[in-house]
């Protein structure tokens, strides 16, 4: 574990001992070379000390983990600072309703005059002992997931018709995620779910904003990062009583738009690009360009966001 990632936990009061589970699995478990590429560092880091500390437990006693909850509660970004924090190359798995099985596992190739399997990402997963993060998996029709019954269970393993068995690498992990109510979802099947540990994702709270806005540009300002916050804050407020929908709830977008306000776009021009253009509707539009008008000034320039 690298000296920032340390210190990242440690600011978050992440319980000593889970620190050194993280570190002792570093350690037994190296990366192969040929993978090493797909060890990245998450662009966003993730705060919230309970989900740390749950989602690390699970993973070191070699459970996988179903993040569930509402829009902009993190669940890809803990996902993905999870696979960093424990050095495992990520293998992303972005599900929709014509997934099939021979994409997760693989598909019969002709290579080399012969027949040979081209690996799906499932089975390079398991065979060098990544994180594979299952984005969307409540969007995945029965029968492809099904394959990954025996894979996610006490035999972690994949047997393939035709192939040899590929038993999972001792540190694989898979970590699916969900979101409710989205076109083309539907509920997981009882099995499919039994076989992970849920974290239902709580929602973002000013200290989460603020910190992670202070870790993406520590030369942020002070009322910048607190009017930023506010802005999503407000905007989660309005979409969880249902004035508006969650198409503007989006930290990657407000994140965006500061970058752009470094390149000297006005910050109320940056953020229409990063919140408010994303609603299709007009009036609700409107609501969000109001929440806007009355968190960050029409005349605020590149120096009233960054010192």
């Amino acid at each position: 574990m690298t000296l920032e990632q340390k210190r990242i936990l440690e600011e978050q009061d992440v319980s000593p001992e889970l620190i050194r589970g993280v570190e002792r699995f570093r350690e037994t478990y190296t990366v192969d070379d040929a993978v090493r590429s797909r060890v990245v560092k998450p662009a966003l880091p993730f705060y919230g000390k309970e989900v740390l500390e749950m989602a690390i437990a699970a993973l070191l006693e070699g459970q996988n983990l179903l993040l569930t909850g509402a829009k902009a509660t993190g669940k890809n970004v803990l996902a993905e600072n999870l696979a960093f924090l424990f050095g495992r190359p990520v293998y992303n798995v972005s599900f929709h309703v014509n997934t099939s099985s021979a994409e997760l596992i693989g598909t019969d190739t002709f290579r080399n005059n012969q027949v040979e399997l081209r690996e799906g990402s499932i089975s390079l997963c398991a065979r060098y002992g990544g994180f594979g993060i299952l984005d969307e998996i409540n969007m995945a029709k029965n029968d492809a997931v099904s394959v990954l019954h025996s894979t996610l269970d006490y035999r972690r393993s994949i047997d393939i018709p035709g192939y040899e068995k590929i038993d999972l690498h001792p540190a694989a992990r898979f970590i699916g995620t969900m979101n409710y109510g989205y076109a083309g979802t539907k509920e997981l099947n009882e099995a499919l779910v039994s076989r992970f540990l849920v974290i239902d994702m709580p929602p973002q709270t000013e200290n989460s904003l603020e910190y992670i806005l202070s870790r993406i540009f520590p030369d942020m300002t002070e009322r910048a990062r607190e009017q930023l916050s506010g802005l999503f804050l407000d905007l989660q407020t309005k979409a969880e009583h249902g004035e508006i929908s969650a198409r503007s709830l989006d930290l990657r977008g407000i994140v965006a738009a500061a970058q752009t306000v470094r390149q000297g776009i006005p910050p109320f021009l940056a953020l229409q690009m990063g919140v408010v253009n994303k609603c299709f509707d007009t009036f609700e539009k409107e609501i969000v360009r109001d929440v806007l008008s009355t968190r960050i000034p029409a005349e605020w320039t590149r120096k009233d966001v960054f010192a």
